[in-house]
């Protein structure tokens, strides 16, 4: 039934007879008849009908052909069997069969025209099969004779030439793979002349020309063989990559580059080349110590070369330690320039192939390209922190590695000078500011720097202790920049730059040190003999015979020459008029001279040689501040303690007044033999002189507060914090006994004198012109600091002049004498003198051989103008001090006597002027209103009193008891007194 379901639906081609004869055999067992079939096709059925009764068919009828209808229906019966009932299913079943025969009829009658047509198809294609079967057997048989009549040597004769031409093809394929065999032997000898470009080229062409063969058996064999070689080629680029790190050669790179361009790997090749880089620098500054290292240790022990590379830094002794860091640093520059000169090479590259992309020939390789240049250029730019990183990390390890605190000084400056100079290369290598070699440096100089300046303040204290205070002969153009230690002022801070060399690289001061090195040389390879071309040229030779200048100054003069005879001459001697002049014309000259040649000393400074040590240390300072200016504050705080210490130790050996002087009208009973500074200062005071200054007090107080330890004892013993405070003092300086103070005949040590003091000031001096560099090195917080300390201290040091050479002036006239003479002297006399006293005469003839004696000095050491006039102005206003004092010991005296004052005391004034240029003369007032106060009523004197302080009570007291005693009643003068009194009061 399933098939004629089929059939229905398909309507196939079957003819009526093939359709019955696919029923299953139940489905056969009745068959309807021609006639029976032309009865049911005649019965009029409706079509709906006859479909409703065909689809009320149960499925199983329509099921595989094993299906079994009699059984199903019995198996359908009820149990209990109604006769009508299985009638009328009988009934039911027959028009169904009915229908479906009906069914089957109608599509068999219906395809019966298509059935008749392919029937006739089917003949005519048996037709013509026989006579195709003709066809083929005379072919045959033609195909015999054939074959019969065509010779086998035509056939062999071409089988031949087509085995020749495959021979042929074979031969040349063979001479071929011939060549490629033997292309490993070039390949080797490319690859030793580093032919690298060529080598891949052939190659990679190997390989192509292998693929063409690749049906032969051999041809698998050479490939596997080239692709050897090929990685083998890679392995040698690799290496001849990282020989650029330490030695780049342009060519040589060139070679490399293009090798890996044509094996498309330039972003690897830049991966690679950076790697190498990083282990070039581990590796070299690895080998640089560690040779130093083993040649230290002499002896074959392996264990060095385990270390790492930190610890292995801790081993290099003080002896080896510069050598080994110049020999670091000069590895690490040849590194770092062959960065530099391959980040060069690619940008000449870029710029090369930019101008032939820019035409547009092939987009993609241009997109390609320009993205592995991107690429390539990004890498060399990140890779610049990151090597100058790791540079600095191996010069850190290094500078940390040893202690530097027992560095020579030119050691130090050797090694900040090497690393100022690797910082300068850092920033122009990446604009780095070095902040781990700034900060290592920093610590190694503040332990280094706290101990050198310990120990230079101990070498300052004992130069000053064994100073004999004699003129260091300096030629007349000295300048502190003449010197080794300050050749760094005279030139731009560029470490590369030898300061000798300064001038003749003046026309690459602007160039980077890359662009000066860039075909040879090494920065750090001219350091080592800068110090043997920086020479100096100070001292005069000979004690100034090589300049004539010095020589006519200080050597006596035995020509008529103008000129040199006023250098040989001292001023002071020449205004004396005791020294023979051949003209009024020619001493005029001489003392229109006098002031140049006294100022100037031929432009020779006076210092010694403890001043040039001074002065070296401050260089030495100013060239460790300029390195590191992050400890700028503390090397010029150290600097300061120097000029402190130096000026201490020349007020201390001669400012003080520790010695009686022999001086009446100065002295202040109990307080001449005082040893003490505040007791000193109290005698100067006293004097009514100022000699003291409140600022030069102020500052000496705190020197020797601050800097001198005055408990400096080797028993002395303290607490831990007293100990670590002393420790930043330094004991006070004692003079030298070599040095005489006390000798008449040399005004005291007066040469001593005023070398001390005078290299004083040239010191002063010195610091002002360094003050515009100092203050541009400090920290700005800071300024304060060094602006007190010039203000307070570097200015103060002319004061020092007072004090210093009023204990000569106290010494080099006999005041005492002068007293003593004048006590002789009748002063109530009747009648006007026209003849002054001879304590007059006594007293200028001090004053000349006082100047007689300044000569003499002056040809010893040349006495400045400003040193003179504080000579004679203290002399002076001694003497004058001591002619009121003499004035105040007279116990009668009249008008005449009075009148014979003033004929002394302008005797005194017209011979004086002769022998000194000052004007106007020092305490000429003071003199000469004591005189007039004589003269004074009772009113008039209680007023000079309350307003002329500067007198002492004794000189206060005459004038109420010799000149008004006679006039004046008893109460009067006990007001006078008193009023003297009260003046006196807060004196005491």
């Amino acid at each position: 039934m399933q098939k004629i379901k089929s059939l229905m639906t398909r309507q196939g081609p079957k003819s009526p007879q093939e359709s019955l004869s696919d029923l299953s055999p139940v489905e056969n067992i009745r068959i309807p008849s021609k006639e029976e079939l032309r009865e049911m096709r005649e019965q009029p059925i409706d079509p709906q009908a006859e479909q409703e009764i065909i689809n009320s068919i149960e499925d199983v009828y329509f099921s595989n052909d094993s299906f079994d209808i009699v059984q199903h229906e019995l198996e359908k019966l009820p149990p209990v069997l109604n006769l009508q009932e299985i009638e009328e299913y009988r009934d039911k079943l027959k028009k169904q069969q009915a229908a479906v025969s009906k069914k089957v009829a109608d599509l068999i009658l219906e395809k019966q025209p298509s059935y008749v047509k392919e029937l006739d198809r089917v003949t005519s294609l048996q037709a013509n099969l026989q006579l195709g079967a003709v066809i083929c057997t005379n072919a045959r048989r033609q195909l015999g004779f054939a074959k019969e009549d065509f010779t086998q040597a035509s056939l062999g004769l071409l089988a031949n030439q087509r085995k020749r031409q495959l021979l042929t093809g074979l031969l040349k394929s063979l001479r071929t793979i011939k060549t490629l065999q033997r292309t490993d032997v070039r390949l080797s000898e490319m690859l030793e002349e580093e032919d690298y470009p060529g080598a891949i080229q052939l190659c990679l062409e190997c390989q192509k020309a292998a693929s063409t063969f690749k049906h032969y058996s051999c041809i698998s064999e050479l490939n596997s063989k080239l692709q050897d070689t090929l990685e083998q080629i890679e392995e040698q680029l690799d290496v001849a990559l990282s020989k650029t790190c330490k030695s780049f050669d342009i060519n040589h790179y060139t070679k490399v580059q293009q090798a890996y361009t044509l094996l498309g790997k330039t972003q690897t090749a830049m991966d690679q080349l950076h790697m190498h880089f990083t282990q070039a620098i581990h590796n070299t500054v690895f080998q640089v110590v560690l040779g130093y290292v083993e040649l230290c240790a002499g002896n074959a022990d392996t264990k060095f070369q385990k270390m790492q590379y930190k610890d292995l830094c801790t081993h290099i002794t003080l002896d080896s330690y510069i050598p080994c860091l110049s020999d670091l640093c000069k590895a690490l520059w040849e590194v770092m320039l062959s960065y530099h000169r391959t980040m060069e090479w690619h940008e000449e590259h870029d710029n090369e192939e930019t101008v032939p992309a820019s035409d547009g020939s092939s987009t993609d390789g241009t997109e390609e390209s320009n993205f592995d240049r991107s690429y390539v250029k990004k890498k060399l730019e990140h890779g610049l922190t990151r090597i100058w990183q790791d540079v600095q990390l191996k010069a850190k390890a290094y500078l940390l590695g040893t202690d530097m605190s027992n560095f020579k000084y030119d050691d130090f400056i050797f090694v900040l000078d090497v690393i100022s100079r690797l910082m300068q290369v850092g920033e122009e290598f990446c604009g780095s500011k070095s902040e781990v070699l700034q900060e290592s440096i920093k610590k190694q100089s503040v332990n280094y720097f706290k101990n050198y300046h310990r120990t230079r303040l101990e070498e300052l204290r004992m130069f000053l202790e064994n100073e004999t205070w004699e003129l260091c002969p300096v030629k007349s153009n000295f300048s502190i920049v003449q010197l080794h230690e300050f050749k760094f002022m005279g030139q731009s801070r560029s470490p590369s730059v030898s300061p000798s060399k300064h001038a003749s690289t003046a026309s690459t001061a602007t160039m980077s040190l890359f662009e000066q090195y860039h075909n040879g040389g090494n920065p750090f390879e001219m350091q080592t003999d800068s110090k043997d071309d920086e020479t100096e040229d100070v001292l005069a030779s000979n004690g100034y015979e090589s300049d004539e200048l010095e020589k006519c100054a200080y050597q006596d003069y035995d020509s008529d020459s103008d000129v040199p005879e006023e250098l040989k001459r001292d001023y002071v001697d020449e205004q004396t008029g005791d020294a023979p002049v051949k003209s009024v014309s020619r001493d005029t000259l001489r003392s229109r001279k006098k002031s140049d040649y006294s100022l100037n000393k031929v432009n020779a400074p006076i210092l010694t040689n403890t001043t040039l040590n001074v002065i070296r240390l401050v260089g030495k300072y100013m060239q460790m501040m300029n390195i590191l200016k992050p400890i700028a504050f503390d090397v010029i705080h150290c600097m300061s303690q120097l000029f402190d210490y130096y000026l201490y130790a020349v007020y201390t050996f001669f400012g003080r007044n520790d010695m009686q002087v022999p001086n009446p009208s100065v002295s202040v009973p109990g307080k001449e033999q005082s040893t003490s500074r505040q007791t000193t200062v109290c005698s100067y005071e006293s004097s009514g002189l100022g000699l003291i200054s409140s600022r030069l007090r102020t500052t000496l107080n705190r020197i020797q507060e601050g800097l001198i330890d005055l408990e400096a004892a080797p028993e002395t013993t303290g607490s831990h914090v007293a100990g670590e405070e002393r420790k930043e003092k330094v004991p006070s300086p004692h003079l030298s006994q070599l040095v005489v103070l006390t000798a008449s005949g040399t005004l005291y040590g007066l040469a001593e004198r005023v070398v001390a003091t005078e290299s004083l000031v040239f010191l002063a001096e010195q610091f002002e012109c360094l003050q515009p560099h100092l203050d541009t090195m400090i920290p700005a917080a800071k300024k304060p600091f060094l602006q007190q300390f010039y203000s307070q201290t570097v200015s103060t040091t002319s004061e020092l002049r007072k004090p210093i050479y009023w204990i000569v002036a106290a010494k080099a006239i006999d005041y005492e004498q002068m007293l003593l003479l004048m006590a002789g002297v009748k002063w109530d006399i009747k009648e006007i003198m026209s003849q002054h006293n001879i304590y007059v005469d006594v007293l200028l003839k001090e004053f000349e051989q006082f100047n007689k004696r300044l000569g003499d000095v002056s040809r010893q050491v040349c006495i400045p103008l400003p040193v003179s006039n504080v000579l004679w102005e203290h002399c002076i206003r001694l003497a004058n001090r001591t002619l009121v004092e003499g004035y105040a010991n007279v116990k009668k005296c009249s008008n005449e006597g009075r009148a014979l004052m003033q004929l002394d005391f302008q005797q005194f004034l017209m011979k004086l002027e002769k022998l000194t240029d000052i004007r106007p003369i020092p305490d000429k007032e003071f003199v000469e209103t004591y005189i007039k106060a004589y003269y004074l009523t009772e009113n008039d004197m209680e007023q000079f009193i309350k307003n002329h302080r500067e007198y002492s009570t004794k000189q206060l007291t005459n004038l109420v008891s010799v000149c008004l005693g006679s006039h004046i009643n008893k109460k009067a003068r006990q007001k006078l007194l008193a009023a003297i009194d009260d003046i006196d009061r807060p004196k005491r």
